[in-house]
């Protein structure tokens, strides 16, 4: 669904030509190749619990019928798997706009061809990979010529009544009460089970497995370092109480139907204060407290796009940080390119600063002095660098093809100073960002290296302070024998390349299973890094421990309850912002 032409013709003619324009159009297209339930899962954004909301079918007089269980197994089907290209309202994200004027100019035949083959601009082939059949196909081809429905919105109303403290404050802890070494805990997504683990990061033992949202995306932090907060797909947050004798959920709320971020206030007088989440639906970020999550402030995110000034109904948050410098949150919308520094020093006058960026917004992290925040706009294969003392854009700089930095990687270059890198997921190039103005003036802000890595398809990048190696994984490669290994670096001497480590390999999981190397995390002492081996729901997954300094594997993590084990957040790294 992502390459339409304006053909306007007649039924009479379409007939007449279609066999012409299918041909000439996968001679042109040319069928995509195969693509696995994973990499699907990223282009389309992953399964959006938006479709699970109930929607009024708005017919269209010019569009093909379509019965109401039609209507409802088609929208059922796009938010599964489009809409997190084609958006919500079918607007267009990182895919194209999906409207009526556009569907019905080509039509039902002409339509179910770029569904069925896919196109080599990234539109997956659903019907000749078997994800969909011939009567989904054709049912598809005619739901995109309804009218899209709306989803309904989600204000206060809605999270008050979703909002549970099932802990009141005052019946919490006054000290903690367990011997956890809470510095050392790892959060780690159990994904499609809808749980986080905690693992203890020196037994290496599950210390208690969580109910949270669906997918949890990441987790955070406060800035004591007592609570954490996860946020599922489902726009569900979970607050956890790390001193309580096992940890536990204390409080949650449901802030839409769908999801990706959640941030708490560090700024000094503010620590712990307040909590902030962003949607994708409904476009816009709520302002809670920061140990009971009620909602007090919710603001939309829906505007003008920063390049063509164009309006757009569904600008989705897409990440969340918080301000060293200020009492404020960074929030960045995808769809405007538009990253607002929101003021929370004053929640009746709330301030925000809007700053314009590029398209998509997506995923970033700060420097190695926290004030200037990295954000990946990997539409425009660009960065975009905040300087978040002084609000203002500091550059927008040219990277690699689709760059997704997860947080980067902050290192001291042997020859251009502090630096930070992202890697890229169109190709396989890593770019190295020189981020010193003062005292490397002539390199900041611009790509001072990029390197060559092992592959196209990374996630993550990722390194220490006390660390020599710069880890970059692939696991959306269709190559196996790339995306079930990390590729490591030497930062004292990047010309040499990289080594390969076969870390599905070393997990010893022999089935039929995916095995994707996904996400290297440090411990707090910056000697291991942690990665996630990452196989379907009905197959086995594993954590797999390496040594930073050897090189050498140091422990297997296993159990059944790891079930798809993805994102991993060590306590103390994720609290003080190392990476």
């Amino acid at each position: 669904m992502n390459t339409f032409r304006n053909w306007r013709r007649s039924g009479v003619l379409l007939a007449l030509a279609l066999p012409f324009a299918i041909s000439h159009a996968l001679a042109e297209e040319k069928p995509a190749k195969a693509m696995s339930v994973e990499e699907k899962g990223y282009q389309a954004g992953g399964s959006s619990p938006v479709g699970e909301a109930e929607m009024h079918q708005n017919i269209n007089p010019k569009a093909p019928a379509m019965s109401k269980a039609e209507f409802d197994k088609a929208k059922n089907i796009y938010f599964e798997r489009c809409a997190g290209c084609h958006g919500v309202l079918r607007k267009g994200a990182t895919g194209k706009p999906l409207t009526t004027d556009k569907t019905l100019a080509g039509g039902t035949e002409y339509l179910k061809v770029f569904i069925k083959y896919g196109s080599a601009g990234g539109m997956p082939n659903w019907g000749t990979s078997g994800e969909m059949t011939d009567d989904e196909v054709d049912m598809m081809a005619r739901y995109i010529q309804q009218e899209p429905p709306v989803p309904p919105e989600w204000g206060m109303k809605e999270m008050e009544a979703s909002l549970k403290v099932i802990v009141p404050p005052d019946q919490r802890p006054k000290k903690k009460m367990n011997d956890i070494d809470i510095n050392n805990l790892f959060s780690v997504t159990l994904r499609d089970s809808g749980q986080v683990a905690l693992i203890d990061g020196k037994s290496k033992k599950i210390v208690t497995i969580l109910p949270t949202g669906y997918a949890v995306h990441i987790s955070r932090m406060s800035k004591s370092g007592r609570y954490l907060y996860v946020i599922g797909r489902d726009a569900r947050v979970n607050l956890i109480d790390l001193w309580m004798p096992v940890p536990g959920n204390v409080a949650e709320i449901k802030v839409g139907l769908e999801a990706r971020s959640v941030e708490t206030s560090k700024y000094k007088g503010y620590e712990d204060k307040y909590a902030i989440a962003g949607t994708y639906w409904p476009p816009q970020f709520v302002i809670m407290e920061g140990d009971t999550l009620k909602p007090l402030k919710i603001e939309s995110t829906r505007g003008t796009t920063v390049d063509s000034q164009d309006y757009h109904p569904e600008p989705r948050v897409a990440s969340i940080v918080a301000s060293h410098y200020n009492p404020e949150f960074i929030v960045n919308a995808k769809e405007t390119g538009k990253i607002m520094a929101v003021n929370y020093s004053d929640l009746n006058n709330l301030k925000i600063t809007t700053i314009g960026a590029a398209r998509f917004l997506h995923d970033g992290g700060f420097d190695s002095t926290g004030r200037y925040f990295l954000v990946a706009a990997n539409a425009s294969n660009k960065i975009a660098v905040v300087d978040t003392k002084e609000d203002k854009l500091a550059a927008l700089i040219d990277v690699g093809k689709i760059p997704h930095p997860g947080r980067g990687a902050n290192f001291m270059h042997p020859k251009f100073g502090p630096v930070w890198a992202t890697s890229d997921l169109g190709d396989d190039g890593i770019s190295i960002i020189g981020t010193d103005p003062v005292k490397h003036k002539a390199q900041a802000w611009k790509v001072v290296q990029t390197l060559k890595g092992n592959g196209s398809g990374s996630l993550f990048i990722k390194t220490h302070p006390k660390s020599t190696n710069l880890w970059v994984d692939a696991p959306l490669n269709p190559d196996a024998k790339i995306s079930q290994t990390i590729a490591v670096f030497d930062i004292k001497n990047l010309d040499k390349g990289f080594e390969v480590l076969p870390i599905g390999e070393w997990s010893g999981i022999t089935d039929d299973g995916a095995r994707r190397v996904v996400q290297p995390e440090y411990n707090q002492a910056g000697d291991e890094v942690w990665f996630s081996v990452w196989s379907a729901k009905d197959k086995q997954s594993a954590v797999v421990v390496v040594d930073d300094k050897t090189r050498k594997l140091k422990a297997v993590i296993k159990d059944p309850k790891l079930i798809t084990p993805t994102g991993k957040f060590n306590v103390h790294n994720t609290q003080h912002d190392v990476y």
